[in-house]
């Protein structure tokens, strides 16, 4: 099953470090930003099921990038933090379009039920928060799909299968062995080397010049390397 992806934003690494460690345990996928502009490049790269959003950060504030946000149809829903306590704060927190509102300090468990009752409200995973972009590429997770510029490109169960893993863990190196792990049905010996065919495969689609890869790159001794932004 596919977890869910929480992108947590708070100008304090710590905050960051323990929320992030403490929901990844919990069996999320979790992404950090620091900042609205480090949100803003994970945004570009696909939408999350459920953002964690600092009220008080540097540059852009927490209310005004929820209030960006919510202008956009379909986002997933927002839970606020904040060191704001009072009554009022609560409320502007959610005219502005978060979904819930936890005052700081809090504890890393109070945080996980809210995320579990938000996103039980949503019904589960948004729908819009299921398609990864990259390039002129988009995936759709529900469909297990990719297309350029809207054109469907077909894929094999097995193409499909590693092309979802890079997505979801892009920016990471990803050795053969822990690929091959994750590929259902991947029997192998400890010499198999046929993940690289299955990459070179992959490559073909969504490579400009599978010989000179932008996204599926090689990252020696340690495997292979997804960078959605491509090269640039």
């Amino acid at each position: 099953m596919q977890k869910s992806t929480i992108y947590v934003t708070d100008d304090d690494p710590g905050i960051r470090e323990l929320v992030a460690e403490y929901l990844s345990s919990q069996g999320y996928a979790v992404e950090t930003a620091e900042d609205a502009v480090s949100l803003d490049r994970l945004l570009s790269v696909r939408l999350p099921e459920l953002l964690v959003l600092d009220w008080m950060m540097p540059g852009e504030d927490g209310l005004s990038v929820a209030r960006r946000l919510r202008a956009q149809p379909g986002f997933p829903p927002i839970i606020m933090l904040s060191a704001k306590g009072e009554d009022i704060d609560r409320i502007i927190g959610l005219e502005v379009g978060a979904d819930d509102y936890l005052p700081k300090p809090f504890n890393p468990r109070e945080l996980l039920a809210r995320i579990r009752a938000v996103l039980r409200r949503q019904g589960g995973a948004a729908e819009a928060g299921r398609v990864v972009r990259f390039g002129p590429f988009s995936v759709n997770l529900e469909a297990r799909t990719l297309s350029r510029d809207g054109t469907e490109i077909p894929l094999t169960g097995g193409e499909y299968e590693l092309l979802e893993i890079f997505v979801t863990h892009a920016s990471r190196a990803l050795s053969r062995d822990w690929l091959m792990d994750q590929l259902r049905g991947f029997e192998r010996d400890p010499f198999d080397r046929s993940i690289d065919v299955r990459v070179n495969r992959l490559r073909k689609k969504i490579e400009d010049d599978p010989a000179n890869p932008a996204y599926i790159r090689t990252q020696r001794g340690q495997g292979y390397l997804f960078v959605p932004q491509g090269k640039g």
